[in-house]
Order: structure tokens, then sequence, then C-alpha cells
């Protein structure tokens, strides 16, 4: 064969590759609102930087009449590019071939870039669009996930994991994507359950549509499965070249800094006035966020799920930073087990890739009730508290209104190794708040009191003096617990002086081969 033919061979077989299973399912797949395998590695990398690896793969199986249908890349789009010039390594799952179904040679793609991926020492994107394992392969798809998971357990702390849910994701596909950092779901499009409706029929009875099992919404809002929620396939995409800005390409670097020209001593009087005079009225605290953030930018995560906590990222002078806020807005901010649960995964992210920790406290205290007693409070309590504690990157907290009993100390107080623990003058913190305290601390005097009126007016007393004697931040900063009592105008000021000062901070835990955290 003539040097020519074997180049137009080549150019013949890659166009074949780029076809995936063929016109008609490509043009299925954007019947039902989704890319192909490929439009959406052009949209998620830098232009023109997509390195392709394995484009002439195919399945080794000849069971079941698979050896008369065979596509190059069976299945999987695998290599690397960049993301705002930074090396990523992506695979991206083609639904055109086999319904996306994993197969041994698919496993394989996947396991090479991932292998790759933390020898670099770069992130790793999967963009998930499969049916699940390939039945005719039987136990060697079932290996093939499990070599994929092993990967991501050696990955995790050690480089990024973003998994990008683009249409079903069932069965042992699921695993996958809930061992990495961060999973993005897309409405209407994308699913996620270990077992289909049909069998949960089956086996339980129980009648459910495939939405109601495990669509974006309800791993959102529900399970909290799915950190962001996105409208469409170029969203979701979007999202991910904005979350990895956030972040370093593994853990042995800083995150990207980032020039802005807000000034960093830019006072916001509002912030004088944004807590209210009564202690029982609500506030959000988004607005607090918003205002002291660089250009007012905040990566929520998370957003729909356990709502009476915040967690996301901003910067503070270009540095990336985590933020964690209890939420007045919701259940008056107390921590219960899906909020604690939810900001202590997210203080873990960020304490393992040398993200610096920003907390806002204004919390009540943990949620009370037999519901939250059953369901393990106790335990998701003190997987934040190990958390916070755990971690060595700077952490800066700012105590904003309340701050009691225990979940004082679960939010990063001074004791669990907050490096800067500033309070605004309106900072509550106390064993209790005064109708509690009273309530324990006077209760055999209050029930002497037989007139009403009288037995009222004592119990306003006792709450007004513990009160003044309590709900301030200079009890705490007598001790030396709150290192400065500042003006609220200044937080974003004191904030970035903070971090610069923290910048060096140098801090290791005790050598072991891990924690047994609670779980």
């Amino acid at each position: 064969m003539a040097t020519q033919d074997k180049i137009n061979e080549l150019i013949q077989k890659r166009a074949e590759a780029r076809l995936g299973g063929g016109e008609k399912r490509i043009d299925s797949q954007h019947a039902k609102g989704k890319l192909t395998a490929r439009e959406r590695i052009e949209i998620l990398l830098d232009e023109d930087s997509f390195e392709e690896f394995d484009m002439f793969v195919t399945h080794r199986t000849k069971s079941f009449g698979l050896d008369k249908e065979q596509y190059l890349s069976d299945g999987v789009v695998t290599g690397h590019g960049t993301i705002d010039g930074r090396i990523v390594y992506v695979f991206s799952q083609d639904f055109t071939v086999f319904g996306g179904s994993l197969s041994e040679t698919y496993a394989l793609k996947i396991c090479k870039i991932m292998d790759m991926a933390m020898r670099m020492g770069a992130p790793v994107i999967g963009l998930n669009d499969s049916g699940g394992a390939r039945i005719q392969e039987g136990v060697r798809s079932l290996a093939g996930y499990a070599e994929i998971f092993q990967r991501n357990i050696m990955a995790s702390g050690l480089i990024p994991q973003i998994s990008s849910i683009l249409g079903p994701c069932a069965g042992g596909a699921v695993y996958s994507p809930a061992l990495t950092d961060f999973t993005i779901m897309t409405e209407q499009t994308s699913y996620m359950f270990v077992t289909g409706p049909k069998v949960v029929q089956a086996v339980t009875g129980e009648v459910v549509t495939t939405e109601q099992l495990g669509g974006a919404t309800i791993h959102s809002t529900k399970s909290g499965v799915s950190h962001f929620l996105a409208e469409n396939d170029e969203v979701n995409l979007m999202l991910i070249r904005k979350l990895l800005s956030y972040m370093p390409s593994n853990n042995l670097e800083d995150p990207p800094m980032v020039p802005t020209s807000d000034p960093i001593d830019r006072l916001d009087d509002i912030l004088n006035t944004i807590i209210p005079e009564n202690p029982n009225q609500a506030y959000d605290v988004l607005d607090i966020i918003t205002t002291i953030t660089d250009n007012g930018e905040f990566l929520e995560v998370h957003r729909n799920y356990a709502k009476n906590i915040v967690v996301g990222f901003a910067r503070f002078n270009g540095k990336s930073v985590g933020i964690v806020a209890n939420q007045p807005k919701y259940y008056a901010g107390v921590l219960d087990c899906e909020a604690s649960r939810k900001a202590a995964r997210f203080v873990r992210y960020c304490d393992a890739f040398n993200i610096p920790l920003v907390t806002l406290v204004d919390v009540p205290g943990f949620l009370p009730g037999t519901g939250q007693e059953y369901a393990g409070i106790i335990l998701h309590g003190a997987k934040l508290l190990f958390a916070y504690g755990e971690a060595t990157v700077p952490k800066v907290t700012i105590t904003l209104r309340k701050s009691y009993g225990g979940a004082h100390d679960v939010m990063s107080c001074k004791q669990l190794r907050g490096d800067l623990n500033y309070a605004w003058p309106s900072a509550e913190i106390a064993v209790m708040g005064a109708k509690g305290a009273v309530e324990v601390l006077e209760g055999s005097n209050i029930r002497k009191i037989e007139d009403a009126d009288e037995k009222s007016q004592y119990i306003l007393e006792k709450e007004n003096e513990y009160t003044a004697k309590f709900a301030n931040p200079y009890v705490a900063a007598k001790y030396g617990f709150i290192d400065d009592v500042i003006e609220p105008r200044n937080t974003r000021f004191r904030i970035v002086r903070a971090l610069e000062l923290l910048a060096n901070k140098k801090e290791t835990n005790p050598p072991k081969k891990h924690a047994n955290i609670p779980l």
C-alpha cells in the first residue's frame, strides 16, 4: 500500500471513530437535548487543546454476536487537554455506542488516563452518560468498574476529581462519581440510582418514576449526591471550568491567584446594620458573603441541599478560600445531620487541597428531637468537629451573632486550632440562650413564685441579666478565645490581612496510617 493510501486509511479511521455509533444515534442523542461525547469535550476544554488517546481501541468480546458489531473507541473518548491553560485529563462516555455501557477495554482506557493524571498531578474529569455494565462481558465488566473505583480511591486527596452526569448513571456506575470530589447533574436528562424503577417495583412493590427515584433535582435537594444542578449540558460543562478555577491541580500546589481590582480595605457600611436587633429574626448570610468577597463572587456548593448551612468557594484579594456559614434564613441556622455532613465533607476537601477556610458563625445549637437522635446527629456532628480539628490549612472564624453550646465548639472554635477568631459586637457566645439558661439556673426559684405577673417579671429580669453577662463577645475575648472584636464593616479587610498573615502557616498532624473519622 502506498504511503498516501496509508495516510488516507488513517484519516478514514479517525473519521469513523469520531462518528461513534453512527449518524442515526447521534441524531437521537441530539433529539434528547444531549450533546455527543466529543461535542462535550470541545465545550469543556480550551479550543484545540484536546489530545485523544486510544481512538482505535475496540472490545474483545465474541459472545452474543458482539464480534459482528465493533466500533472504534469502544464507547468512551479519553485524553487530555487544558482548561484556562492548565492540564486536565478527561474521559467522555459515548451513549451512541452500546448505550455507553462499560466493557473491559473501555475501563482500561479510563484507568490509563487516571494513572497518568496521578503521575502528572493533574485533575481528572469524568463526563458520564452510560447504561452501566456491558452485560455481554459479565464479570470482566464488573472488574473494570472495580479497577476504576480503586483509582478513584488512590487519587482522592491527591488530585481533584470531578464527575459530570449528563445522562443515565445506574448500578455499579454510580460509585465512581460518589468517590469523586464533586458531582454535577443536569435537569431532566441525567439520573443516578443503584437499582432502577422496574427492579424497585419488583422487589419492594413501590411504584416510582426514574425522575422521582434518581433525577437531578432529587439528588440535589434530598440525598445530597449531587453538588450542583445544571440546566443543560453546556451549563454543566461550564460549571466544571468555573469550579476548577478555585482549586490547585494537585495536593502539593496552591490554588491559582486571580488578579483583582477590588480594594482590600473596602468598607461595607451595610454590614454594621445587617444583624437584626431582634435576636430571633432571620437574615440571609449570603448577603454578608457577597458583600465581603472579591467582586461579590461566590460559587455555592450544595445550594439546594441542607440549606441551613452554606458552603462554597470565593476569593479574597485574588486568593481562593472555602467559606462555611450558618444560614439563619433556614431553621435559624441550626446544625442537623445533613448540614453537619455537608459542611464536614467540604472542610475536608479544602484541607486536602490547601484551600484556606473562612467560617461565618451564627448557630443556636444542634436541632433537637428523636428524629435527629435516631438519625445519628451525634455521629454527624462529630464529623464536622473532626474535620475542623483535623484541618491544617489557615482557618479564620468570624462569629456574627449566636454561637451556643456544642455547636460553638464545632464551628471552628479556637480550641479546634482556629488560627484567627474574630467576633462582631453582636456576637453571643455562651452555653445556651438566655431563655434556656434561666430555666435551668432559676427553675426552682421561678416555681416558688405564684403570681403570674411577678413570675414573668422575674424571668425577664434574669434573662436580661444573663444576656448582659454572656450574650456578648467580651467574655470569650477576656480569655483569649476571641482574638479581636471587629467592626462589621471592616470584615473584608480583616479577613484579607488574616489570610496574608497565615500564608506561610506550617502545621502537621501526628504520623499515622490514617485517622478513624466517625462515619
